[in-house]
């Protein structure tokens, strides 16, 4: 990225702030908006030489602990920092572990939606939150323990009498299991659930030959057929919305209207969890 480019955007951010958003007293009038080059340089730990020659796009390019720095001391979100690090040609801060908490206003989406099957799944494929009708197309999560609820362990280490719900694309979505499980560990090689996952899934051959292929792009899926045990093959579209802010993901399972699938998630509905048993 051009070094002009990164020396605007922290131009941009050391403007919008005053004195007081960072702690500092206000003091007489200033000239110019915002906090002062030496001001933030401070804050960032670094001189105020360097911070005054990246903001001309005179400096070198700034390492990642410098980045980090100069995010905290500008107050950026999380998604100006994220800019901020692509920018400089730095990794972005990542948090540790996954995200394992479901927002409330995304909880009761999943209620609200109408004839649609829907879950959320962290990035280490764990259920994390389901309504009735995905319970009754796949299985009640509620009757499972946590560790249980994991797509990937379902895909790889499940009971081979029902193999993945039924689903046609089950090769498929095995791959894209690995594939998204590596980039998962990439982001997050220090959760100690996700190494122990990947380790345990190892015990499958079919996990360890698709590992070694160190493959990272999936294709995405958009449409399935489950083959359930009470109302017979449900073809549903398949959509899985992005929650950034979390690193989870919405899959949304829905039929047109008047379709067979449609029918089959209408009875479904009825049904509710039990219809699994």
């Amino acid at each position: 990225m051009s070094k002009q480019e990164l020396a605007a955007f922290l131009r941009s951010r050391r403007e919008r702030l005053r004195p007081q958003d960072v702690g500092l007293p206000s003091g007489p009038r200033r000239r110019t908006p915002g906090l002062r080059r030496e001001e933030v340089a401070v804050l960032a730990h670094i001189s105020t030489e360097y911070y005054v020659r990246l903001e001309q796009g005179r400096a070198p390019w700034p390492s990642g602990d410098v980045v980090a720095g100069l995010a905290g001391a500008l107050r950026l979100t999380d998604a100006e920092s994220d800019h901020l690090h692509t920018l400089a040609g730095a990794a972005p801060a990542r948090p540790k572990t996954l995200r394992r908490d479901v927002r409330p206003s995304i909880l009761a989406l999943l209620e609200r939606l109408p004839q649609t099957a829907g879950f959320v799944v962290s990035a280490a494929f764990e259920v994390l939150a389901w309504n009735d009708l995905a319970a009754a197309l796949m299985e009640d999560f509620a009757a499972l323990a946590p560790e249980d609820r994991n797509l990937a362990r379902r895909a790889f280490l499940g009971r081979q009498d029902t193999p993945l719900y039924g689903i046609d694309d089950a090769a498929e979505f095995r791959l894209h299991v690995v594939m998204q499980l590596r980039a998962t560990l990439a982001r997050y090689p220090e959760d100690p659930a996700l190494t122990g996952l990947v380790e345990e899934l190892h015990a499958s051959p079919d996990f360890a030959r698709l590992w070694e292929r160190h493959d990272v792009q999936a294709a995405p899926t958009l449409t399935k057929t489950f083959r359930h045990p009470v109302v017979g093959d449900v073809t549903v579209d398949c959509d899985s919305l992005a929650l950034t802010d979390s690193d989870q993901h919405l899959v949304l399972y829905s039929a047109p209207a008047g379709s067979p699938g449609a029918e089959a998630l209408a009875l479904l509905n009825v049904l509710g969890p039990k219809a699994m048993l």
